[in-house]
């Protein structure tokens, strides 16, 4: 008994009427003949006699043609039907395949990649599917994709091939397992596919060890070696005194079985800046500060390549890279350089916090007595120095030096002096941002209040009679107070002074959740954008590959649009590299009516996937990975295949008696 599994076999019935009663028409229009009249005569009788004798048999080579013609229709119908036997619609192999796209899986050890030449095997496999057989495709990263459905269909299979990509983050092992199982579940003969170099975590999850029961577990192993170090971290920032000077810190890790000499290059806005030469041992790991550096005025980009002294045809150095390009690139941006604008409010003359300001270029300083304050226009920063008047319109953060009054937003408690063991800084939390490379503990202080805040504020710096620097935020804007007068200290009289309040400045200016030098593949990237917007565009920025002309500009690629939640544009990120977001176009092109736009990094920075051994073996529970079997490229069992080629037989029969004056 068969079973049509292609189109059903009412329609099939419904197409073979319609399409056979137009062969039978248009048979009998040709035979219809138009009558001719000619001169007669005798000697035609002996013709028609001989006529009349073969007539029958011409009619049967008529009708002939006829039944061929309706015989290439029915085996061409059937052919769309797709024919089965019950045993082979029902049984047959259901084949999940996981292919690694982690960034291990880009290393070059294996020509062109380890992932391409997984996908040319995965090529023979697919091909040599079986006529019952289904298989199902999927690429394994940090999340599992399907490329293709469940299904024998050859081209869909080779077509979901094509759409493999790589990508910059970790393989979620227990997840792709899990998923596949679970697509297997009651379906007979249940087979994972895996190809991998094996550089997988263990697979468990929160559920526990991932169990496959029944199904088959295949391995199909790529990779050769592991010859490789990686840039696994990297951050910049500016230096708070001088913001055209900046620090970097690179981790560089040999994830490798063999010492290497390597180069660090450094890459300010595409140009380099800087070279550095070290050798580092196998499973070393060299972290190197990288300071009082300049030549970049946003992006920073730092590469490692192995040491060599061999040159390219147009005689420049050669950059020769271990197995794993993918991880010796590592970028990261800098705070944009704006002027902010700065209110100072004073009731006389302070010379140190004036000096002080002078020092940043990018400070846009404005200096009001209280009864003109609040100034024309929006300010970054406002500066109380010795005042606290109601907050106005347009003030925004707001530093206090030495507050008094009920007009703060925190208690001024009771004075404090130095007595005969000294007035000072006891406590100092050094992780907060503002005192940043201060030394508070040796100030000297003559008189100071105690500032009591909010449980929710911050005790920056504390004497042991309390607390004389606190640090919060009120309604949107960010406070700093500072407890007593700075000319009734020796704080002027160090660099601290001037550390502290562009540190402060700079915190409040640059949010820390406003700047993040990189994030990291493989994770939500929740980059700040405009809560106005409901979506944003976001590209990522392709750099001119190495050797380019210096005419080819970067390129913009993958643009898609990302949704804002709570003020962050949120995506799951899946590629290195420097990234634009950007408000949306219109349909026309138009921009959006409220300009946006930004720019971030992000890294792979992951030492375990630049640990690119490849595995020899894949264990999943209690179950070793055997080896691709049973796929073996040849005519396959369907049913389709043998009829299209009786209609191809059957044409060329008709082709050739047609020809030889047969059925005519």
């Amino acid at each position: 008994m068969f079973h049509f599994v292609g189109v059903p076999l009412q329609q099939l019935m419904m197409v073979g009427g319609i399409a056979g009663g137009l062969i039978v028409v248009f048979y009998i229009l040709k035979l219809k003949r138009r009558p001719v009249a000619v001169p007669f005569s005798k000697i035609w009788d002996r013709i028609l006699r001989d006529k009349q004798a073969t007539s029958l048999f011409s009619q049967l080579k008529r009708l002939l043609s006829l039944l061929l013609q309706l015989a290439v229709l029915a085996l061409l119908l059937l052919a769309l039907g797709d024919p089965r036997t019950a045993v082979s619609a029902t049984e047959g192999r259901n084949v999940v395949v996981l292919i690694d796209t982690s960034a291990s899986m880009q290393a070059t050890d294996v020509q062109p990649s380890r992932l391409a030449a997984g996908v040319d095997k995965l090529t023979s496999v697919v091909r040599g599917l079986g006529a019952s057989d289904r298989m199902m495709i999927a690429q394994m990263d940090s999340t599992i994709t399907p490329l293709s459905t469940m299904t024998n269909d050859i081209p869909e299979l080779e077509k979901a091939l094509g759409a493999v990509r790589p990508s910059d983050t970790r393989a979620d092992f227990a997840r792709a397992l899990r998923f596949a199982a679970d697509t297997l579940r009651g379906l007979s003969a249940p087979e994972i596919i895996v190809v991998s170099d094996g550089s997988l975590a263990p697979p468990i999850d929160a559920q526990g060890p991932v169990e496959l029961g029944d199904v088959k577990l295949t391995y199909v192993h790529v990779g050769e070696r592991s010859r490789n170090a990686a840039i696994t971290s990297f951050s910049v920032r500016r230096y708070p005194l001088d913001k055209s000077r900046y620090e970097a810190m690179a981790e560089v890790t040999n994830t490798g079985e063999e010492d290497l000499d390597l180069e660090l290059r450094l890459y300010g806005d595409e140009v380099q800046t800087h070279l550095f030469r070290f050798k580092l041992r196998a499973g070393q790991k060299d972290s190197r500060f990288l300071t009082n550096l300049s030549g970049a005025s946003h992006r920073l980009r730092a590469e490692i390549s192995l040491a060599t002294d061999q040159l390219d045809e147009g005689g420049r150095p050669l950059r020769v890279h271990d197995d794993l390009p993918a991880d010796d690139s590592a970028y990261a941006l800098m705070p944009e350089r704006r002027r902010a604008r700065i209110q100072v409010v004073t009731a006389g003359d302070n010379t140190y916090l004036e000096a002080a300001l002078l020092l940043d270029e990018y400070l846009d300083v404005t200096t009001l007595e209280p009864s003109k304050y609040p100034g024309e226009g929006v300010f970054d920063v406002t500066i109380f120095d010795s005042v606290a008047p109601p907050l106005a319109p347009g003030t925004d953060h707001v530093l206090y030096l030495n507050p008094s009054g009920k007009d703060v937003p925190f208690t001024v408690d009771k004075e404090i002096t130095s007595d005969d063991e000294g007035l000072g800084f006891d406590e100092v939390e050094a992780e907060h941002p503002i005192v940043r490379h201060t030394q508070l503990t040796t100030i000297n202080i003559g008189r100071a209040h105690i500032l009591k805040g909010n449980k929710e504020d911050k005790v920056i710096g504390a004497s042991f009679k309390g607390p004389i620097l606190i640090a919060g935020r009120r309604a949107g804007f960010k406070f700093v107070a500072l407890g007593f007068d700075i000319r009734e200290s020796d704080l002027p009289l160090r660099v601290s002074w001037p550390l502290l309040l562009l540190n402060t400045i700079n915190d409040f200016v640059e949010e820390d959740a406003s700047y993040i030098s990189s994030f990291q593949t493989g994770t939500v990237w929740r980059v700040p954008a405009p809560s106005t917007l409901s979506e944003v565009e976001l590209v990522r920025n392709q750099l001119p590959p190495e050797g380019a002309p210096p005419e080819e500009k970067e390129r913009e690629v993958d643009p898609r649009l990302v949704p804002i939640e709570e003020g962050r544009a949120v995506y799951f990120g899946e590629r290195a590299g420097f990234y634009t977001l950007r408000a949306k176009t219109g349909p026309g092109g138009d921009a959006a009516d409220e300009p946006f736009k930004t720019e971030f990094a992000a890294n792979l920075a992951d030492p375990i996937e630049s640990n690119i051994k490849p595995q020899p073996k894949l264990v999943v529970g209690d179950k070793e990975g055997g080896e691709i079997e049973g796929f073996t490229i040849g005519v396959r069992n369907e049913i389709w295949a043998y009829l299209l080629l009786a209609v191809i037989a059957i044409s060329a029969i008709e082709w050739l008696t047609y020809h030889r004056r047969i059925t005519v």
